[in-house]
């Protein structure tokens, strides 16, 4: 038996719901030759008659049930990818940790030039919307969500690693390596004492750093003071602001942090929404 296509299929179908070639060829815009045609090179596919012809109309014969069953599921498909491009529009609110936010803007990117009518809103902060009261349609998070209308997907594992500029490099640490015991004598760049609880800033403080010349909220900031030569900072391995920057070595590997994307049960049906958490997954599964 050939491969079936819809074009095959769909002849069937609307010989099933007319009952006459006739009427089929009119829901089709085909002649009645043409839909003659078409059913004899469906029926030598498939090696037997599929469809008794009369004068009074056409009859199926038990035969062709399954490939019916098949046509309506093929149209059910169609139908629904249709849907779905036609509501492959509207303005999302997606909240990130501000860390996170230049990451991801790739991926969103590529969305909205795959799917026009999608209008992306990215907030980059450091506390965690309340999606459950609509505050944002998507969150990405470092912590689980509790509550249950919110589906929560797991992202993957980022892994923090010690950067710092060319010049600080040069000047205060040619080998490259942060020796058991040397952090005390350097300057680090950090995040304000708030976040004193995530992974790598506890990390910073089990390597014996104490003197942090610059801490802030905001991981824009924290690059661009490594950048400027003032000191060692815990950065993710995967973030592209990274570029440039050089990988102090430690006598183990760094911390890792989880990271969650979380939205709405309600909006699992919308079709951007989907989009846009796909969009985010497969960014996420290329990194690990």
């Amino acid at each position: 038996m050939e491969t079936l296509s819809w074009d095959d299929l769909r002849i069937l179908l609307a010989i099933q719901r007319a009952g006459s070639l006739l009427a089929a060829g009119r829901s089709l815009g085909l002649s009645t030759s043409t839909m003659a045609r078409r059913l004899d090179a469906l029926e030598l596919a498939m090696g037997r008659q599929l469809v008794y012809r009369s004068q009074s109309g056409t009859e199926l014969k038990a035969e062709a049930a399954t490939l019916i069953r098949l046509a309506e599921a093929m149209e059910n498909g169609i139908s629904a990818l249709r849907r779905d491009r036609a509501m492959l529009a509207g303005t999302l609110r997606i909240s990130v940790p501000d860390g996170m936010a230049q990451m991801l803007t790739r991926s969103l990117i590529a969305l909205r030039k795959e799917h026009p009518g999608i209008d992306i809103e990215l907030i980059g902060e450091n506390r965690m919307a309340d999606v459950a009261a609509r505050e944002a349609d998507i969150a990405v998070r470092i912590a689980r969500s509790t509550s249950n209308v919110l589906v929560e997907k797991h992202l993957g594992t980022l892994r923090f690693s010690l950067y710092a500029s060319e010049e600080y490099v040069r000047r205060h640490l040619p080998t490259r390596r942060l020796g058991k015991g040397d952090a005390a004598t350097h300057s680090f760049v950090g995040l304000d004492p708030r976040w004193r609880g995530l992974p790598h800033e506890q990390w910073l403080r089990t390597l014996g750093a104490d003197r942090f010349v610059f801490r802030s909220s905001s991981m824009e900031a924290i690059v661009e003071a490594v950048r400027a030569g003032m000191g060692i900072a815990a950065l993710i391995d995967e973030d592209p602001r990274t570029k440039g920057l050089e990988r102090i070595a430690t006598s183990g590997t760094g911390p890792s942090q989880s990271f969650y994307l979380v939205f709405h049960r309600d909006l699992r049906q919308l079709a951007h929404v989907r989009a846009a958490v796909a969009a985010i997954e497969a960014d996420m599964r290329s990194r690990r």
